[in-house]
């Protein structure tokens, strides 16, 4: 979804690993530019889960898998079912605002989007009390509840994207400052939301701290929607979620008598108490709902001496399928993200395969609904086909670099993980250096597949080619970026372009063969969180458990 338009993390360690002595084998650029072509073609209709397209997608992928030299990962299939809910709204009603000076109706798509997690035919929320709760946070080890002193139970929050303290440049303050937290992403505060009691959960888009533009919203929370089928069909969700524009928040809250930008930065300030309105929510739509599972698609290298340790490379196969079209071409092909990544899943597995079994058994996992909240990396981590206790540690793939060479190799999550030590060698081996995240505030690291196993203890390297390119330097290596954020990220215009430049994908191949190798070879190696991130205590369990 994300890893070529964010640059990563500083690492700020010495390396202890050393490479392998034995090369690599070339990582082959007709594959990655066959599989791109193939799966982002029109053919593949944007690869949406649970389509006609799905059928088609899995079984490229696990044709290619086959031609690889995997076997199948899945005690003898190659998929994993991923149980799924569609949920498409119909009818959806405008967010209508009264009880302040003037009512105010917002439009759907261009002003309001409206979703739920519930899985019920009919979402009504009438004459609903309206509260400002800041950026929606609760964390009791920062001293710091958004929700405070506050019954939200039945009532619509309003909610500010990212962290409070997003516009610090520096990685100072109590969210690492312009470095997005877990409590800045959209997940995370509709999820508060819920546990408050909220009948309407609305964020706030504005650009820059949400780190995509208004249009990147539209087309993902329009259409059908997925979501994990579990028991309880989510009854304990809000029954709305859902955003509006800045612009149209500023006109809500002026008909409530308030001044949007005051309450923003008061919502800044440690000790922030939330803010009835005085404004009454009412909206709704109606549900069409199907049930059917999608999938995972998993192949594996069994491992010579401990098959029963594992080493993960993943990426997510999905995209958008069918979507706003934009002079006429509806489909968003999604060939950067993420044909580009499963194109390098397969491409590993070629070079893996050419040498030889390791020690270890690696795995290779495209996973199905990255798109639609990392569903199927969530659904593997929870139901692992390998144990997470003996899952090593690996390295997901979202978007590679199609613009050319870059001078420096940036990770997201530096800071947490030995991981980032065990790579460093590789990277010093290419002659590149480690480079600093050039937007820390797009919280990459809670937005790609790496991160559902993150959760559940399983370190997973996510970082690639940074800003700073052999040709043109950071300016080059910005402007592409920002170049693919506004005009083709999550849109039509994502397609193949046989002008791409393969030399950074194979530079970052290169890197991701090498410590999967190392991972896999040197049997001493099992890589923990450092003491003080969020995940270590997880890991200790799990191998506490397994031995």
């Amino acid at each position: 979804m994300r890893a070529a338009i964010l640059p990563f993390l500083l690492l700020g360690t010495a390396a202890s690993a050393q490479t392998s002595s034995t090369p690599a084998p070339a990582i082959s650029v007709e594959t990655l530019k066959t599989v791109t072509q193939v799966l982002s073609s029109d053919a593949y209709e944007g690869r949406a889960p649970t389509t006609p397209a799905e059928a088609k997608t899995v079984g490229y992928i696990v044709e290619r898998m086959k031609a690889a030299g995997l076997k199948p990962g899945n005690k003898g299939a190659w998929t994993q079912d991923v149980p799924m809910v569609e949920i498409t709204a119909t009818a959806v009603q405008p967010y209508v605002f009264t009880g302040g000076k003037t009512p105010v109706s917002l439009a759907y798509r261009t002003e309001m989007v409206a979703g739920t997690y519930r899985v019920v035919p009919k979402v009504s929320v009438a004459n609903s009390d309206v509260v400002f709760v800041g950026y929606g946070i609760t964390a009791p080890e920062k001293g710091w509840d958004d929700y405070a002193g506050v019954d939200v139970n039945g009532k619509t929050v309003v909610i500010l994207i990212n962290d409070a303290d997003w516009q610090t440049m520096s990685r100072e303050g109590p969210f690492e400052g312009r470095a997005m937290t877990w409590y800045g992403r959209w997940p995370y505060k509709f999820e508060n939301a819920a546990k408050h009691g909220a009948a309407a959960a609305i964020i706030v888009h504005d650009t820059e701290p949400a780190a995509y533009p208004w249009a990147v919203v539209q087309s993902s929370w329009t259409g059908p929607q997925l979501e994990l089928d579990e028991k309880g069909d989510h009854l304990d969700q809000s029954q709305i979620v859902g955003w509006m524009q800045r612009a149209s928040a500023e006109r809500v809250f002026a008909s409530a008598g308030k001044d949007y930008a005051t309450l923003a930065a008061a919502a800044k300030v440690k000790g922030f108490k939330a803010v009835p309105l005085g404004l009454k929510l009412s909206g709704g739509f109606t549900n069409t709902i199907k049930r059917q599972a999608s999938k995972n698609v998993i192949g594996v290298l069994p491992g010579t001496a401990k098959p029963d340790d594992y080493v993960m490379y993943s990426a997510h196969w999905d995209h958008l399928g069918r979507c706003d079209p934009v002079d006429g071409d509806d489909i968003c092909n999604g060939a950067a993200d993420n044909a580009t990544g499963v194109a390098g899943l397969i491409a590993l597995a070629e070079a893996q395969a050419k040498a030889g079994p390791a020690k270890r058994s690696i795995a290779f996992l495209a996973v199905t609904a990255e798109e639609s909240g990392l569903l199927g990396s969530r659904y593997y981590a929870e139901h692992p086909i390998y144990p997470l206790a003996h899952t090593v540690g690996g390295v997901n793939m979202d978007v590679l670099n199609t613009d050319g060479r870059a001078k420096d190799f940036v990770l997201v999550g530096a800071g947490k993980s030995e991981i980032e030590d065990l790579v460093k060698p590789f990277v010093a081996a290419e002659g590149r250096v480690i480079g600093v995240e050039a937007n820390p505030e797009r919280g990459g690291y809670y937005r790609s597949d790496h991160f559902s196993f993150a959760k559940l203890g399983v370190p997973m390297l996510d970082g690639g080619s940074g800003e700073d390119m052999v040709v043109g330097g950071t300016a080059a290596g910005h402007a592409a970026r920002e170049d693919y954020v506004a005009h083709r990220y999550h849109k039509p215009a994502d397609e193949y372009d046989a002008k791409w430049d393969w030399s950074g994908v194979v530079d970052d191949l290169t890197i991701y063969y090498g410590l999967g190798r190392k991972l896999a070879d040197d049997t001493s190696l099992w890589p923990n969180w450092y003491k003080t991130a969020e995940f270590r205590g997880i890991r200790d369990r799990d191998r506490a458990g397994a031995k």
